[in-house]
């Protein structure tokens, strides 16, 4: 399984550390502004990310739902915030699989968003990438090409060229490549954005575990199957590691997981020894 790179916080580390004073902050900001204030949406509208990102979705949802309920109270309907908060529930809802749903509200959010800032701007990329992937998801893959494409043009524009968000486009349009068979044009573009996620967050990111399984992937298509392993084991470690650090299992884990046995299984390796080298990466690869 190919694994798209999510437009989501960088700094992800830090941000789980502050959980607690997150929920602090949250009631502080209920007890002093009231239930609907726009701040209390912020709040939530953080957490419900952090959540997300910690693959507690359904916890996140109804967060989110809330912060939506407050900003289009708030504002007018085609306010940017609730643009926002319509782009992030709808990665919510794709991430369980409700994909028409999602589909709707990504759309609203995309409208929404060329119209506060224009058609070049870079939160209009991220709203493109969002809605490529799912029309990827939904096999509409000529559609998702273009709307990729038109995305790393506008985040390139926007940014240095290695900036995580160029990182993400360009991960993204090479997962596409590969599930339409183009792996000579998807090779390089998985090769930048491994290089831009670990000169920008360190070799130890989960963004980098993405780019090194989507890398993995392409070596076993292109039979270069002991040229993959390492890449593919490296990814699970540091998805283990973040698992470990924050208690929760990494949206990305599962799939990791079963990528790497069916490499193994590719490379001729037993289902004994299979296990004993899941075992040796973690208990947390058994558990559920």
């Amino acid at each position: 399984m190919l694994i798209h790179a999510g437009q989501r916080r960088h700094d992800l580390a830090e941000w789980i550390q502050a959980e607690p004073l997150m929920r602090r902050a949250l009631a502080i900001e209920k007890a002093r502004y009231g239930l609907e204030h726009p701040k209390v949406a912020i709040g939530l509208h953080n957490l419900a990310q952090l959540l997300q990102a910690t693959n507690r979705l359904p916890e996140a949802e109804p967060l989110m739902r809330r912060a939506l309920a407050i900003d289009e109270a708030s504002y007018e309907p085609k306010h940017r915030k609730v643009a926002a908060c319509l782009n992030n529930l709808a990665t919510l809802l794709q991430d369980t699989n409700r994909l028409p749903e999602a589909e709707l509200l990504m759309r609203q959010a995309l409208k929404i968003t060329k119209a506060s800032y224009g058609p070049k701007h870079p939160n209009v990329a991220t709203c493109l990438n969002n809605l490529a992937i799912l029309l990827q998801a939904t096999n509409r893959l000529q559609k998702a090409e273009l709307l990729m494409r038109q995305a790393l043009k506008i985040t390139k524009a926007s940014y240095e060229p290695k900036h995580p968000n160029v990182a993400t486009c360009l991960n993204n349009l090479a997962t596409l490549l590969q599930a339409t068979n183009r792996l000579q044009e998807a090779e390089p573009l998985i090769l930048e954005a491994l290089a831009i996620d670990e000169v920008r967050y360190g070799p130890e990111h989960p963004n980098v575990a993405t780019d090194l399984n989507n890398l993995g992937q392409l070596l076993k298509a292109t039979n270069r199957l002991e040229e993959a392993e390492p890449l593919m084991r490296r990814g699970l470690e540091i998805l283990v590691a973040f698992t470990r650090t924050t208690r929760h299992r990494h949206p990305h884990l599962q799939a990791g997981v079963g990528n790497y046995i069916e490499l193994l299984r590719a490379l001729g390796r037993s289902e004994a020894q299979i296990r004993a080298t899941l075992r040796a990466l973690g208990p947390e690869l058994f558990s559920g």
